[in-house]
């Protein structure tokens, strides 16, 4: 039964990549539309494809560095091993091809969701849910053949094969070089998402600055030199880079929980492994119920709600899940379980992994809520336009720091809760039980971007208005979905990096951190500031890349005659190759803070200092998080709402009128703001648990797996049948 469920867990991952393969078939299959809308769709497809193999050639210099550092580390502590550097590796290269089917999916699903919008809403939505929809089953399918292949392969060489116990160093062994695993996909994700963040953005706000601002033109317009590189970006950015962002996320997650799981003695049918194994169970049982979720997402004809399509199957997908986890825990775990000196039963593990649930579906509610056309926080910034380019600026920042409240107190109540009932494992399976639905989380996150270049491409051809009107349709809940994207991938950080944290504490020997310690508090400060600086390298580099994209689409529309006549065609390349050469550029600073700053601070100053850096890092990084994310996508549904006409005082202003001007400002300073440095905050808390865990053994304070808070116990059980009748003999003996 043990080895049963263990081969249970990849093979769902293979389910979902199946399901992936059968679905990116159905999407190619559709008609593409005429021939000017497949040039203009091959120019998009190219210019992502230039971006990241010049993304790729960057990262792979530094996955080797890095897998050899890693590798020579292996060997200077008794709980790591050289291996860990391939594990490393695989994960980096899972989580680049991860943002890589995503984005291959994305520039095929673009323009067959313009032509699809010639016909029906209904049908565009299939369309653009579907490309969505392969994305998020390739990141959940990946992560989860890859975590419990390599878990298999660990669990049998570090552990069955040398008799050992699953609560001794040697499982410990088996999840340090799992480590790595998580740490090569977070570390490819950072820069995955800060140089696609980059890119989008520089693209995006030059293309705004000059062709809608200076010539009067409409945003996707033709004749716009940078409105190729900006239908790009939003494939590098929101749909590759997003990619490799959940794919970390979901990885990171699932591995806090198990090393959790690791220090509970646990007597049950699975050889005491059942901790270990739920998080990656319920993950694997997520990409089924996403699957089913999926096909609830359709709408009856042109009057039809999508943002209610896409909640009824995000909803079912994580009631599904909620369901199956109460037969899971029942099925796996033993009445009673205890870790750090908190007793809680397999019933408590169930009712966190709700909580899980509850939080991630509140999050995401008021994420919406703070970022949906139509809702009071957006209409306030309408009203706002009316007044001015300054009063816009003001309304969007008043609302994105209101939108963290109750995020906050919602976050508050499940990490407190969560650990009610089953103490910090409670905590870490409440994140696995509100990630375990990624692949349809990603699904609804991935459709807007596509939808978004369909409406591009639907403006560059000239479709008519109809056409457009459905697109954008799809484009406006695409922006509230994004935002409720981030929300729900931040409240997962937070989660996550507290188990990683109290991960942490255990294999570095240390007890609690004191704040009272100059040195801890200090650390402390340190910590709060790093998301700060972080942001201040991305959002300075979307400024520079920014200008130059201005200066460039200016001397076009200077020194090429005829293309506000459409007699030229613009040199679209040059601006591509701007994006392209300043996000590479730039993302090296920010992504170098993460990855170098723990390990500084950790063997210069010891891990208590360190624990002090994180938690400084964790919750000034949560709060910069919520803020950027929601004040962006606030600002941006601002400036759509003009479309159709709003009502101000009185009076009903529509596109290019002095209020739209002034939301078309705030779009442009609230685009960073969502696109790059607010959803890069949940990489960044989690790449420096992560970092911190894999130095853990190396900074140890004292014995390496012995420490006041969990005793490593060794459990052999005997298993005899005498007339018929079984009994269990169990013997534990703590590990020194």
């Amino acid at each position: 039964m043990e080895q049963a469920l263990i081969y249970l867990v990849p093979a769902l991952g293979l389910v979902g990549l199946l399901v992936m393969a059968v679905k990116s078939a159905w999407v190619t299959k559709q008609a593409t539309g005429d021939k000017n809308m497949v040039e203009l769709s091959g120019y998009i497809a190219d210019g992502a494809m230039a971006f990241l193999k010049a993304e790729w050639k960057v990262l792979s210099y530094f996955a080797i560095i890095a897998g050899i550092l890693l590798a020579w580390s292996g060997t200077l502590v008794e709980t790591s091993s050289p291996v860990i550097a391939i594990s490393f590796l695989i994960g980096a290269f899972l989580s680049a091809l991860a943002g890589y089917i995503g984005m291959k999916i994305a520039t095929k699903a673009n323009v067959r969701t313009t032509q699809a919008a010639r016909t029906s809403l209904k049908q565009a939505l299939k369309v653009s849910f579907t490309g969505g929809s392969v994305m998020g089953l390739g990141v959940a399918g990946l992560a989860v053949l890859g975590l419990g292949s390599l878990f298999i392969v660990f669990y049998q060489f570090y552990v069955i094969n040398v008799g050992a116990g699953v609560n001794g160093l040697e499982m410990e062994k088996a999840l340090e070089v799992l480590a790595g695993f998580s740490l090569g996909a977070e570390s490819i994700a950072l820069f995955a998402r800060v140089g696609g963040g980059i890119y989008t953005k520089a693209a995006d706000v030059g293309a705004d600055l000059v062709g809608k601002v200076e010539a009067g033109i409409p945003e996707d317009d033709v004749r716009n030199p940078a409105t190729i590189a900006d239908n790009v970006g939003d494939n590098v950015g929101d749909v590759a880079g997003m990619g490799a962002d959940l794919f970390g996320s979901y990885v990171a997650t699932i591995l806090a929980t198990m090393v959790l799981g690791q220090e509970i003695v646990s007597v049950d049918a699975f050889g005491g492994i059942a901790p270990i194994l739920l998080p990656m169970v319920l993950a694997g049982l997520g990409i089924i119920f996403s699957i089913l979720g999926m096909a609830f997402v359709t709408v009856k004809d042109e009057k039809g709600d999508v943002q209610k399509a896409l909640n009824m199957g995000n909803w079912s997908s994580i009631v599904f899940t909620g369901i199956a986890s109460f037969f899971v825990v029942k099925h796996m775990l033993p009445e009673t379980l205890s870790i750090r000196g908190v007793d809680f039963t397999s019933m408590d593990v169930f009712y966190a992994i709700i909580l899980g649930l509850v939080v991630g579906t509140l999050m995401s509610i008021i994420t919406e809520y703070y970022t949906a056309m139509g809702k009071r926080p957006v209409l306030s910034i309408v009203k706002q336009s009316g007044t001015g380019h300054a009063t816009n600026i003001i309304g969007g920042l008043s609302v994105g720091m209101e939108s963290t409240v109750l995020p906050i107190l919602v976050l508050a109540g499940g990490i407190y809760g969560a650990y009610e009932f089953a103490g910090l494992y409670g905590v870490a399976i409440a994140a696995a039980g509100m990630m375990a639905t990624t692949a349809m989380q990603l699904a609804i996150d991935a459709f807007g971007p596509i939808a978004d270049n369909a409406g591009g491409i639907a403006e560059m051809s000239q479709l008519p208005e109809e056409v457009r009107g459905r697109t954008d349709i799809l484009d406006a809940v695409g922006n509230t979905t994004a935002a409720t994207g981030k929300g729900f991938a931040i409240a997962s950080a937070a989660l996550t990096s507290l188990a990683l944290f109290a991960a942490f504490v255990g294999i570095s020997g240390i007890t609690a951190i004191d704040i009272y310690k100059a040195d801890v508090l200090a650390g402390l400060f340190v910590g709060g500031m790093i998301p700060f600086i972080f942001s201040s390298l991305a959002i300075a580099a979307v400024g520079r890349a920014a200008m130059d994209m201005v200066n460039e689409v200016r001397r076009q529309f200077k020194e090429i005659p005829g293309i506000m006549e459409y007699k030229s065609k613009p040199e679209y390349e040059k601006c591509v190759e701007i994006s392209t050469k300043a996000s590479i550029r730039e993302m090296i600073a920010p992504g170098a803070i993460a990855l170098i700053t723990p390990i500084v601070i950790g063997f210069a100053f010891g891990p208590e200092v360190l624990g002090g850096l994180l938690a400084g890092v964790t919750v000034s990084g949560v709060l910069m998080g919520m803020f950027q994310s929601n004040a962006g996508g606030a600002w941006d549904n601002a400036k759509k709402s003009f479309e159709k006409g709003v009502l101000i005082n009185g009076e009903t202003f529509y596109k290019k009128s002095e209020p739209h001007k002034a939301s078309v400002t705030g779009d442009t300073v609230g685009d960073p703001f969502k696109d790059t440095s607010g959803p890069s905050m949940n990489i960044l808390i989690k790449l420096m648990s992560i970092v911190a865990l894999v130095i853990a053994p190396h900074i140890s304070e004292g014995p390496h797996g012995e420490h006041a808070m969990s005793k490593k116990v060794e459990v052999k059980k005997e298993v005899k049948v005498v007339d018929g009748k079984r009994t269990e003999t169990v013997t534990e003996t703590i590990v020194k």
